[in-house]
């Protein structure tokens, strides 16, 4: 990297390289957001002679997406090859400047349009006052020249004002186009050092995501590649089957860990520009393919059940190189990862390079292989009982929520399937999350908090059946208008793994017999989803030397 360079540029030349399109703003960079009478204060400055600051522009022959033009206003692109200066600092002065010399429309995204014609010098001012101003309506006429004709004004439409203005307005235009810009020019870097550069100028702002970054450096107009459009369109097909909460991390995860097994910042920042295009169909097929395989497979309907939306990743990894449904061993396999990533609390920290050790496990399930675990899960009734406060932001407590999802769980007045969605599942609070015996009538009894609010005296269920039919009332008593209302009953409940309702204890508002008995149904369904493994029981994980030589050779 070379250092950066200082240099300067008057008003004339600053103008022409903005003019022809060789100064522009890159994507990432906000929005113009000076007032009218800020833009003011910093032509003042100029006319007086004040510093205004050092521009620093990231000079390069890349292209990135979507850049707008000062003011945005429509302004030539450059020729391929050409050198482009992007604004790393000075945006808001730099389209003040332009906006108010040139007298163009700004359009803010606001919908509002700021005129900069409408910024003017006046004539009978001192130095010591504000010599650029906005309004005029209380100024005598022929006290006041528009900015832009001071400066591109013809040399009748200057001479035609009073004579003892002439050497005033002469100066003022001499200072402006004489004037001295500083610029410290980055010459010779990568985007990402661009943008870390960008960032740190801005210390007050909000960093840059790596997905933005990505945005700018992926951007390629020949290929029709808009990594931000594409995500869109990805969400846009997600969104019909309620997965639309992924996030874009995800996806540079995913990428970056089909190209080179790794997803750190650095990696993904590093990722060949033609390799990201050429993968990005794949690799999007594939992550739909997992979405379906969540949905049909693990019966998961949204995204918001799902313990992380990181999960998506390894099944998405495994999809693309596996378009096909999973074999009969490999079936098992994967089902055994999923549970245990959940219920483990995976993805918790150390997201990226726990990714970068999954793949490997998933490079073996792609062989009909068992991966081996270093971390053990717990699934028996006494640990669901004393580890199930519901947090619904929780990993292990989602796991069950998703176990209860795939019962497919039945309305209990009328036996219809609920409707999950995803806006209804964003807080623990939410009134589909229902307490089977209900907390005030729990805490009557004097039942302590963590007992009350524990997983398993959860079921999910339609939102008005909790506001409209339920409430406080004990199991006793509202499952005895259910019965009359659904003949169905037992069915309904099994679909929320609560067995026989007498044997449950409901009839007796029993609670500890109920969570009893529900600790080992949920436990037992567990069972059926994992694979029985030696660090489960004794917390030794087994090794084969087939996997040690795997190991080895990804090192």
């Amino acid at each position: 990297m070379m250092l950066p360079s200082p240099t300067h540029s008057n008003y004339t030349n600053l103008l022409t390289d903005i003019e022809r399109g060789q100064v522009k703003i890159p994507q990432f960079q906000r929005d113009f957001v000076w007032t009218m009478q800020k833009s003011a204060a910093l032509l003042d400055s100029i006319i007086k002679g004040y510093p205004v600051g050092t521009f620093i522009f990231w000079s390069t022959k890349d292209r990135l997406r979507s850049v707008r033009d000062l003011g945005n206003t429509p302004l030539p692109e450059p020729k391929d090859g050409e050198t482009v200066s992007f604004v790393l600092d000075g945006q808001q002065r730099l389209t003040s400047l332009y906006a108010a010399l040139r007298g163009i429309k700004v359009e803010r995204n606001s919908g509002k349009t700021d005129d900069f014609a409408d910024m003017f010098i006046y004539l009978d001012a001192g130095e010591d006052d504000q010599i650029v101003v906005t309004e005029v309506a209380d100024l005598a006429e022929g006290t006041w020249i528009r900015l832009r004709d001071l400066i591109h004004g013809s040399f009748q439409q200057l001479a035609a004002f009073p004579p003892h203005y002439h050497e005033r307005l002469s100066e003022y235009r001499r200072r402006i186009e004489s004037y001295d810009f500083s610029i410290i020019l980055v010459k010779d870097v990568p985007i990402d050092v661009a943008t870390e550069i960008f960032t740190r100028i801005n210390v007050g702002g909000k960093p840059l995501s790596v997905f933005e970054i990505m945005v700018a450096k992926t951007y390629d107009e020949p290929r029709e590649f808009d990594l931000a459009e594409k995500f869109d369109e990805l969400v846009a097909r997600l969104e019909p089957l309620d997965y639309e909460t992924v996030s874009d991390a995800t996806l540079l995860q995913l990428v970056s860990l089909i190209l080179t097994k790794e997803c750190k910042k650095q990696t993904i920042l590093k990722l060949s520009k033609a390799d990201f295009i050429d993968t990005w169909p794949r690799a999007t097929d594939a992550f739909e393919r997992a979405v379906e395989f969540f949905r049909n497979s693990y019966r998961i309907p949204v995204s918001q059940l799902l313990p992380y939306n990181t999960l998506l990743v390894p099944f998405a990894y495994f999809f693309f190189h596996h378009p096909d449904k999973p074999s009969a061993e490999q079936r098992p396999l994967l089902e055994d990862f999923f549970w245990r990533c959940s219920l483990g609390g995976r993805y918790s920290s150390a997201v990226e390079s726990k990714l970068a050790q999954d793949v490997r496990r998933i490079d073996r399930i792609l062989k009909g292989r068992s991966p081996d675990y270093d971390w053990a899960v717990d699934i028996s009734p006494d640990f669901l009982l004393e580890n199930g406060w519901f947090n619904a932001g929780r990993s292990s407590i989602k796991a069950i929520l998703c176990l209860y999802a795939f019962q497919e769980p039945k309305s209990f007045n009328d036996d219809s399937i609920v409707s999950i969605r995803n806006y209804w599942l964003k807080q623990a609070n939410s009134k589909n999350y229902h307490h089977f015996f209900p907390r005030t009538y729990l805490g009557k009894k004097n039942v302590e908090e963590w007992r009350i609010n524990n997983i398993l005296n959860i079921t999910i269920v339609d939102d008005y059946l909790n506001k409209r039919e339920i409430r406080a009332k004990p199991p006793a008593t509202y499952m005895k208008a259910f019965r009359k209302s659904n003949k169905a009953l037992d069915k309904t409940m099994a679909s929320h793994l609560i067995g026989d309702l007498d044997d449950f204890g409901v009839w007796t508002n029993d609670y500890d017999t109920f969570l009893a008995e529900r600790a080992k149904l949920v436990s037992a369904e567990l069972a059926k989803r994992i694979i029985s493994r030696q660090i489960d029981t004794d917390g030794q994980p087994s090794r084969d030397d087939d996997y040690e030589e795997e190991a080895v050779a990804f090192e």
